[in-house]
């Protein structure tokens, strides 16, 4: 781990992950993508499930309601398969299971991830006011963000090395509150590295917010093996943004370095998943944003690194985004069952969403997810799996 946040130059790690393998090695069967229906959603438009698999055994299934991941299936030590995020079966596990829990399974969020207090804000003198969420918050989006609308088709591919589906989504003027009319392309990606690649884009025709992050819940050991306790946790940062006791960030970045939020070295989740921190009281575990160490904006850097010493799969999370909010699914309460027929329950998934800070636009000392006409917003997010030796050190 210490290797992969030691590395000096973030082009030269961009680089390396679009070169092709070494000279005179024997080249891997190409990926690929395959689409197949997938039920309807709950206005009667069709839904498609795409499925991107390479020659490792490494598959990702993607719907095109709200642009979900439903499955990473990725091998372990031995060889052997396994799912490794939290989902459902069905459709309707995601339009009213997952919707009602106000879950977010696998789903991208936004137009603004994660929360904004009293569910309003002001862009260039005007005030917009959003549908609270969560009492007087409002919580990734609204209550109908891009993660519960049908995205189009807008091209799958495949290459040598990469197989791809892109969606878009067009969010009216006004929708959900928001101003202007957003246009937004999410490219899912898997190479012949076992690498799945999510590229945001937007553009919008007023001055407006963005903020998407993907919302995976992992498990290393496999959907609805239970908790994820044991898996050990390594992030690039050195600080966060505290919250209050509703989950609202103070405005201010403090240190880590002598709380039960330092990952800066590779910590067990659960050893200090019951510290009686105030900021882990609030949130009854790990739901924080950690700040990202980065020597410039806008490159792609290591922000986070999970193992499963069990399966010994590992997890490595690039990024452009300057926040990652970690989360262990803090609020999974038994009452919804994913594909293995198994119940979720707290702390049964972690996720690692990649994003600006939360309540970015009430707080201007955070950077700016502003969006105006003429601008791209334009982000991407690296999920890397791979595995280590049997013999790997304890943290």
């Amino acid at each position: 781990m210490q290797a992969l946040f030691s590395r000096p130059n973030a082009a030269l790690l961009v680089a390396a992950l679009l070169m092709p393998g070494p000279a005179g090695a024997q080249p891997l069967p190409a990926p690929t993508v395959t689409r197949a229906p997938f039920g309807a959603a709950p206005d009667g438009q069709r839904v498609e499930r795409f499925t991107l698999g390479n020659a490792h055994g490494m598959r990702v299934q993607v719907l095109s309601y709200g642009a979900i991941i439903s499955a990473i299936e990725a091998p372990d030590r031995t060889g052997h398969v396994d799912d490794v995020v939290l989902g459902f079966p069905t459709l309707a596990g995601y339009t009213v299971d997952s919707a009602q829990g106000g879950l977010f399974f696998g789903a991208t969020v936004g137009r603004v991830a994660n929360r904004i207090t009293n569910a309003t804000f002001v862009l260039e003198g005007q005030r917009y006011h959003i549908p609270p969420t969560q009492g007087t918050t409002a919580l990734h989006g609204g209550r109908r963000g891009v993660d519960k609308k049908v995205w189009t088709v807008e091209a799958t591919g495949h290459t040598a090395d990469i197989a791809s589906v892109t969606l878009k989504l067009v969010s009216p003027d006004g929708q959900e509150g928001f101003p202007g009319t957003l246009t937004t392309h999410v490219t899912f990606a898997l190479n012949t590295r076992n690498e799945l690649s999510l590229h945001y884009r937007a553009t919008t025709d007023r001055p407006t917010v963005v903020n998407l992050t993907n919302h995976s819940y992992f498990n290393l050991s496999g959907e609805g093996s239970g908790t994820v306790e044991n898996h050990v946790l390594q992030l690039n940062a050195d600080a966060y943004t505290p919250t209050d006791a509703n989950a609202l960030p103070l405005g201010t970045i403090a240190p880590v370095a002598g709380t039960a939020l330092d990952f800066r070295t590779p910590q067990r989740i659960g050893a200090r998943l019951r510290d009686s921190m105030p900021q882990m009281l609030h949130a009854h575990g790990y739901d924080q944003n950690w700040v990202i160490n980065r020597a410039q904006a806008a490159t792609l850097v290591p922000a986070a690194r999970l193992r499963d010493p069990e399966s010994g799969r590992v997890l490595e999370v690039l990024t452009t985004q300057p926040g990652m909010q970690v989360y262990t699914a803090n609020s999974l309460d038994g009452a919804y069952a994913g594909p293995s027929g198994r119940t979720y329950r707290q702390g049964d998934g972690i996720a690692l969403e990649t994003q600006h800070y939360p309540d970015s636009p009430n707080h201007p000392d955070f950077p700016s997810i502003t969006l105006r006409p003429g601008q791209t917003y334009d982000e991407m997010t690296i999920y890397r799996l791979g595995v280590e030796p049997v013999a790997a050190s304890a943290p």
